[in-house]
C-alpha cells in the first residue's frame, strides 16, 4: 500500500474510533480501507443525528458491502449517486437462477466477483440473495445517498421491474432467521447444560434467562449491555411466598426507539437471581455485563461481541442433544413471543416486554403458534 494512502487509512481508522460505540470495533482496520472519507463523514454525522444504534451498524455494515462489491465488480469505489446501470448490475449480481447460472457462467454474479467478497467474508453462503436482503441493501443505499445530498435512481421503473423479474425468475423460500423458536421447553435444555457453579456456566445462564425473560433481546443488546443500564426495582409480592426480586434494564436507544426514547424492560425472579449470581462471581460492578472468559478462567474487560451471543446459544444447543443448526439468537426473540402466545399472554402485553413496533410481525408468532390447535383448523 503506498504511503499516501496508507497514511488516509490510519486516519480513517482513528476517526472510526470516535464512533466505535456504535460499530463493529473489531473490523476498525477493514473498514477503514474498504470506506471512503465521505462514508466516514456521513457515519459521524448520523451519529451526531442520533441515529439509533442498531440501525447505524445496519447502515455500516451494508455499506461496508456496497463498496466491497463495488471494488470488486467496477474496480473503483462506488459513485455518489449511482448511475442506474450500476443498479442494475447489483441487482443481476445477487437475484439470480442457480439452474441457469449452473448452464452459463455468465449469468448471475461472476466468479472474480464472488472469490473476491468471499475472500473478504463478505460472502459466506452459496447461492442468489434473498430479495428481503437485496431490498434492504438498497433502501441502505439509498438512504446513505440522500444524506449525501443526491437523490439516485432508486425509484426507477427500470429497477422496479428487474427487482420484480429477477424474484419470479428465481423463487426463494424465505426463511425465519432461526428455523425454530427457543420456546420455553427448548430453554429448560439448554439451561440444563448450566448446572454448575463455574463462570463460565453461570455467564451463559444469565445470558439466556436474561435474553428470553427481558422479551427476547436481540444479541446485540445483550452483548452491549452494561451495568449502568440495571437499576433496582421494588420487590414483587407473592401470595404465600417469598417476594421475587426485581430490575429494570434500560435499553436506550433500540432498532425501533428513537432517540429521544428509553426503552425499559424488565426482570423478575430467577433471570435476578442468576444475572446476580454471575456479577457476583465475575465481580462485575461497572461497564459491560457479559463478558469474554479466558483459558485459564479469567474475566476479559471487553464485552461479548454479539456474534459470541450466537455462539453460546448454538454451543448449549449442542450439549442439550439438540441439533445446533436449527438455532440461532433469533430464536430466543421468536420464542418468546411464542411461548407467551402459548401460555395465553395478551399480544399487547407481550409486546411491552418485546419492544415490537410491529403489530404484523409480532402476530406472526401468536398465529403460528394458535392456528394448528384453534377452532378455524377444527370446522369439520
Amino acid at each position: 500500500m503506498p504511503p499516501l494512502q496508507k497514511s488516509a487509512v490510519y486516519r480513517r481508522a482513528e476517526e472510526l474510533d470516535t464512533i466505535a460505540a456504535v460499530l463493529p470495533l473489531e473490523r476498525r482496520d477493514e473498514l477503514a480501507e474498504l470506506l471512503t472519507d465521505q462514508d466516514v463523514e456521513t457515519l459521524r454525522h448520523l451519529v451526531n443525528q442520533g441515529m439509533g444504534d442498531n440501525t447505524l451498524r445496519a447502515l455500516t455494515s451494508d455499506l461496508a458491502y456496497l463498496e466491497a462489491w463495488g471494488l470488486a465488480a467496477t474496480r473503483k469505489s462506488l459513485p455518489w449517486p449511482a448511475p442506474e446501470a450500476l443498479l442494475l448490475k447489483f441487482v443481476a449480481h445477487h437475484l439470480w437462477d442457480p439452474e441457469k447460472h449452473a448452464a452459463d457462467p455468465g449469468h448471475g454474479m461472476p466468479a472474480d466477483v464472488d472469490e473476491s467478497l468471499r475472500s473478504q467474508g463478505f460472502l459466506k453462503s452459496v447461492g442468489p440473495h434473498t430479495p428481503s436482503t437485496v431490498r434492504r441493501r438498497l433502501a441502505n443505499w439509498s438512504t446513505l445517498t440522500r444524506w449525501r445530498g443526491f437523490d439516485g435512481a432508486f425509484a426507477s421503473p427500470a429497477l422496479k421491474s428487474a427487482i420484480r423479474l429477477a424474484i419470479r425468475a428465481a423463487p426463494r423460500q424465505r426463511l425465519r432467521k432461526s428455523a425454530k423458536a427457543v420456546t420455553g421447553d427448548v430453554l429448560a435444555k439448554l439451561l440444563a447444560t448450566c448446572a454448575t457453579d463455574s463462570l463460565r456456566d453461570l455467564r451463559d445462564r444469565a445470558i439466556l434467562m436474561v435474553a428470553f425473560a427481558s422479551g427476547g433481546r436481540r444479541r446485540s443488546e445483550i452483548a452491549g449491555l452494561r451495568r449502568e443500564q440495571l437499576t433496582v426495582e421494588p420487590p414483587i409480592p407473592v401470595e404465600n411466598g417469598a417476594p421475587l426480586r426485581s430490575l429494570a434494564i434500560h435499553l436506550g436507544r433500540t432498532k425501533t426507539a428513537s432517540g429521544e426514547q428509553d426503552d425499559v424492560v424488565y426482570l423478575t425472579g430467577r433471570p435476578v437471581e442468576a444475572l446476580n449470581a454471575w456479577m457476583t462471581a465475575a465481580k462485575i460492578d461497572k461497564g459491560s455485563v457479559f463478558r469474554a472468559i479466558g483459558r485459564w478462567g479469567t474475566v476479559s474487560r471487553r464485552a461479548l461481541d454479539p456474534q459470541s451471543v450466537n455462539a453460546i446459544l448454538k454451543q448449549r444447543a449442542a450439549m442439550a442433544g439438540l441439533d445446533s443448526g436449527e438455532f440461532s439468537a433469533h430464536g430466543l426473540r421468536s420464542g418468546y413471543l411464542t411461548e407467551a402466545a402459548n401460555r395465553g399472554i395478551p399480544l399487547p402485553e407481550a409486546m411491552e416486554q418485546s419492544r415490537h413496533r410491529s403489530i404484523q410481525q409480532a402476530s406472526s408468532y401468536y398465529n403460528n403458534s394458535t392456528r394448528r390447535t384453534g377452532r378455524a383448523a377444527r370446522m369439520i
